[in-house]
């Protein structure tokens, strides 16, 4: 239980259903839905399509979506992939004789087909129980009449709207500048959107006058796309991968997502005995930062579309995360740990939501980047996320940007499953971050006892290319711990990504809930 006297919020109990998401408009739109007898994955997609237009920097039309759902009255989950594929036209040599050796966000091959809204409506009308009617009549009226921009939202638009080309600026600026906090921010044009798409389902977005604005906006920066490549857009149903850290099951997603780069660094953690270490020490943090480099190092190496990728057997194994364990020097930092793992490797927005039935959602909706691509549609305003940017340009490799392919995709929902039953729906924004916040917050659960929103509030460290980047909390004696043991610290304004988690304790039949002070957000249920 927290100490009192100091600031900061509890887990959120109860009973009849919960949910927990970045905004709170967003969440309590959400709880009317469970309230009116929609189910979990009704109020999941009713939430996180009106965070299109709460924090609109983040998630949108768009996009892409994972998710994953715990029907009522089972324990099987269903992986549901809502990633686009790149063009058919697409060719890695063109976009090679151009210069780039990286696909940047804006770049024409960034941009995939949005996949969430076919997700959305297919899983609608394979899970929900009340229409797309009444689920997206939230964000129609909200993003119609506008919404109050909220503290953090504020925050990101006025340090991020360089992002923005100018086809976004015309669309997610105020009369050329940022909205500022309170100010009302409306999308009337994707309100029309969402209302096609309950008359005709989701032919209103991939073909007729939805497509064709994208394509005129696609085509006018140079990308190949092609009224087919919208019109063929198809969600797909999947089982989940999963891996286990000292007792407890993880389940996730499995390629195009990197789920099997969290299950590779809990087996990588495992090796340690982190229950006995200060959980925001540097003995920790500093094992959690060599860990992430070797799975992301392996992640780079192998995760793909799951149609090229042929390593995931590899990835899962827990003999490569003990091999890769051996790796980690307790008292050093590894400048790069490409040449330590070469050896080991010689054979790449959150909504979540439990109902009263004991259906579970776990639902991630991005457009990547900030603001995405930056690029918008003229008519109709839709911001295109930068996906692509996701594929790498190295011939011969699993994720070679190519025709009609998925890219690595960061987005993780993520559930936990104990003796047989899910017992938590969970997940972590943050762009790379995701796949190391799933294990910092598991391990903060099992190894440390923690609630959902203790476990949630504990400082994050993640290593990037510049050095690892810190959060302003991490108190001085760990910086210094880091700092000694080699680690080059940074500090950026804002905080590192946000999270949301829903326990269920199925002993009491209670749903206990936190939401990442790091964002707006809230957790609520009744």
């Amino acid at each position: 239980m927290r100490n009192f006297h100091k600031p900061g919020r509890s887990s959120v109990y109860a009973t009849n259903g919960m949910v927990a998401t970045s905004h709170p408009l967003a969440a309590t739109e959400a709880l009317a839905i469970l309230r009116d007898g929609g189910n979990a994955v009704d109020a999941a997609i009713a939430g996180a399509v009106l965070l299109g237009g709460c924090e609109p920097h983040m998630t949108g039309l768009g996009g892409d979506c994972f998710a994953l759902i715990k029907p009522a009255g089972s324990e099987n989950v269903i992986a549901v992939n809502g990633s686009g594929r790149a063009p058919k036209a697409t060719s890695p040599d063109t976009v090679r004789s151009q210069g780039v050796s990286q696909i940047e966000p804006g770049h024409p091959a960034s941009i995939t087909v949005p996949g969430a809204v076919d997700a959305f409506c297919r899983m609608s009308e394979s899970h929900g129980r009340l229409g797309l009617d009444r689920v997206l009549d939230p964000a129609i009226q909200y993003f119609e009449q506008g919404i109050p921009v909220a503290p953090r939202v504020a925050m990101d638009f006025a340090t991020l709207v360089d992002n923005l080309a100018p086809s976004g600026k015309a669309h997610y600026l105020s009369c050329g500048r940022p909205f500022a906090l309170g100010e009302r921010f409306a999308m009337p044009g994707q309100a029309e959107v969402l209302r096609r798409v309950v008359k005709n389902g989701r032919d209103a977005f991939y073909t007729g006058d939805v497509a064709e604005d994208m394509l005129t906006a696609l085509n006018g920066i140079g990308a190949v796309h092609q009224l087919e490549d919208f019109a063929e857009t198809q969600t797909t149903f999947a089982d989940p991968i999963s891996g286990n850290y000292r007792g407890t099951d993880i389940v996730e997603h499995p390629p195009n997502g990197q789920g099997a780069t969290a299950i590779l660094l809990a087996n990588i953690l495992s090796e340690f005995d982190i229950a006995s270490m200060n959980p925001s020490g540097t003995e920790r943090l500093h094992l959690e930062t060599e860990a992430t480099k070797l799975a992301y190092n392996t992640r780079n190496r192998f995760l793909s579309d799951p149609e090229y990728m042929t390593r995931l057997d590899h990835m899962l194994n827990p003999k490569t995360g003990k091999s890769l364990a051996a790796l980690i020097d307790p008292k050093k930092a590894m400048p790069d740990p490409a040449p330590l793992s070469e050896a080991v490797h010689k054979d790449t927005v959150l909504i979540t939501v439990v109902d009263r039935d004991g259906m579970a959602v776990s639902l991630i909706y991005s457009i990547f980047a900030s603001f995405g691509s930056g690029v918008a549609s003229d008519k109709f305003g839709i911001l295109f996320h930068n996906r692509g940017s996701g594929f790498n340009l190295t011939q011969g490799h699993p994720n070679e940007l190519g025709p009609g392919k998925r890219p690595l995709h960061t987005i993780l929902p993520g559930m936990t499953r104990k003796n047989g039953r899910i017992d938590m729906t969970f997940g972590v924004m943050g762009g790379q971050y995701q796949a190391t916040g799933h294990c910092h917050l598991i391990s903060n659960i099992i190894d440390f006892g923690m609630d959902p929103q203790a476990a949630i509030d504990t400082p994050r460290v993640f290593p990037e290319a510049k050095g690892l980047r810190v959060e302003g909390n991490l108190s001085e004696e760990t910086r210094q711990g880091l700092i000694e043991r080699g680690h080059r610290l940074y500090q950026e304004a804002g905080p590192i990504g946000g999270a949301q988690a829903i326990q269920i304790n199925h002993d009491t039949g209670t749903l206990i809930a936190g939401s990442d002070p790091r964002k707006d957000g809230i957790a609520v249920g009744y």
